[in-house]
């Protein structure tokens, strides 16, 4: 796919996007799913054994978010309405295939982008990191935001094309091959090793 410079592993983090059970729940069932997980476990490993950073960044809500919810927020106010997607509802940890270990940065969310409203990007920056592999859950959404944000703070930046996914598969490939490119670098997991290895 494309070439790009390669980042050195102790500056890069994989970020790992809402892959929650709820939210994966609106993947069609029908072993994609599971593929994807088996594809997110496997780019997991390969940074960790490169020395680079997981960090995981997971949607939930507090009483207090869903009452801070305007309803002119077309996205979120039906989440705040019905109050889903609490912080502690087990549908909104992480899969536990991919589970964080020790070390690992995790950020709670609770808008689309996964550094708005969390310290993700202080974090990152207090440990070097400036590339970022982006992977999960959806293409169209937390995906996209968290790209286009990264890429204004100036974050080098790879997505995974076979490490994210989204409900609606005209999107997935509008944003892979049409919009993702001008902010980022389209790779696939098979390419990761080769990436984090070298200088």
């Amino acid at each position: 796919m494309s070439t790009a410079p390669t980042p050195q592993s102790a500056h890069t983090a994989l970020l790992v996007i809402d892959c929650q059970p709820a939210i994966l729940a609106a993947l069609p069932d029908d072993g994609a799913r599971e593929a994807l997980l088996d594809r997110l476990a496997g780019a997991i490993t390969d940074v960790r054994c490169q020395g680079g950073t997981i960090a995981y960044v997971r949607a939930g809500f507090t009483e207090a978010d869903w009452d801070a919810t305007p309803a002119t927020n077309k996205s979120f106010a039906p989440l705040a309405q019905h109050r889903v997607m609490h912080h502690e509802d087990p549908a909104t940890v992480i899969h536990q295939r991919l589970a964080p270990q020790s070390g690992d940065i995790t950020v709670r969310k609770t808008r689309y982008g996964g550094m708005s409203t969390t310290d993700l990007d202080p974090q990152l920056l207090e440990r070097g990191i400036t590339t970022l592999i982006v992977c999960g859950i959806s293409t169209s959404g937390a995906v996209l935001s968290t790209v286009l944000d990264a890429a204004d703070r100036d974050y080098r930046l790879y997505v995974l094309a076979d490490g994210v996914a989204d409900p609606d598969p005209e999107a997935h490939h509008a944003l892979l091959h049409r919009v993702l490119p001008s902010r980022a670098h389209i790779i696939n997991t098979a390419e990761l090793p080769a990436l984090l290895r070298a200088d």
